[in-house]
């Protein structure tokens, strides 16, 4: 039996753990600055576990793209499977920004650590952070997405 069905299960609800991890990360950052709070140990502990949980599902997804029957017709159908947006959007889109949004969100994690300032990590945290989120939620495969539907969470 392969690995597949498990893995997309994983993968779905891992989904949800990035976006909590990454929102209150978001929040407390925003608050943070806006009110000029130090960057307590808290932050730095959700900083860290944003970008380790959002690193882990970028692990689940890369194994899903090369195991996946979409993504395999998709790289041995090229030329057809460029017209056919659900595979289009799991070949190439969804891949690819969502690859970026976790190097956006790796960098602004590693430059929001170096900062030496509480006020310049919040803003960092919140710049960067916003970003990754903009990108992530483009192109999760929402249940309403006019691209491809997907369900809420996978059993």
């Amino acid at each position: 039996m392969t690995a597949f069905p498990y893995l997309l299960i994983i993968h779905s609800w891992l989904r949800w753990l990035v976006l909590a991890t990454l929102i209150l990360s978001l929040y407390r950052a925003w608050h943070g600055k806006r009110s000029g709070l130090p960057f307590t140990k808290t932050d730095h502990i959700l900083r860290f576990s944003t970008a380790t949980v959002a690193h882990l599902q970028l692990i689940a997804g890369i194994v899903l793209y090369f195991i996946s029957p979409v993504t395999d017709y998709f790289m041995h159908h090229f030329s057809e499977a460029v017209h056919e947006r659900q595979i289009r959007f799991f070949g190439m889109e969804h891949s690819l920004v969502m690859l970026s949004a976790i190097t956006v969100l790796t960098i602004g994690s590693a430059k929001a650590k170096r900062k030496k300032t509480d006020a310049e990590k919040h803003r960092t945290v919140v710049v960067w952070y916003t970003i990754a989120l903009v990108l992530i939620l483009s192109s999760i495969p929402w249940a309403f997405s006019p691209l491809t539907a997907r369900p809420w969470i996978r059993w």
